[in-house]
């Protein structure tokens, strides 16, 4: 059986050079197939890293606001503990400033009174300090007002 194609070569036999050729031809053409196949798959893998990366940042800078802004209200936290500290320690003083005035205030009151009236109880005089009158039974009014 001769070949039409001309070659001198018998139809079913290539020689091992040109087989080789063949396939080494084959197999570059399926890596150009499939490195073309797979573009899509690498430019949309290149953009989801762009993307990661941007929000990375975003996420890096928000961080950094978060924590100044920790920084900062644990500071004035402090501040504002400190303050009250103080405010409490002059409050106490304050309070027992009062007290003693109080002190000063009841017993000048009870010195004027035991000058005014004497001897008279406390349970004489009402809240306002004004000596309470003594009870009056219905005779005796009546013999005042007849």
């Amino acid at each position: 059986m001769a070949c039409s194609s001309g070659s001198g070569a018998s139809c079913g036999s290539y020689s091992e050079s040109q087989q080789q050729m063949m396939m080494e031809e084959r197999k570059r053409k399926r890596l150009v197939s499939n490195w073309e196949s797979a573009r899509p798959s690498r430019t949309s893998k290149h953009q989801h890293l762009d993307d990661l990366m941007a929000q990375s940042s975003r996420l890096k800078n928000d961080n950094i606001h978060i924590i100044t802004t920790i920084d900062i209200t644990a500071r004035l936290y402090l501040d504002v503990e400190a303050e009250n500290a103080v405010l409490r320690v002059q409050m106490a003083e304050l309070i027992n400033r009062l007290q003693s005035l109080n002190q000063v205030i009841d017993f000048i009151n009870s010195r004027k009174r035991n000058q005014l009236f004497g001897d008279i109880g406390d349970a004489q005089i009402n809240d306002f300090g004004f000596i309470r009158p003594a009870p009056v039974n219905q005779r005796s009014w009546h013999q005042l007002t007849c």
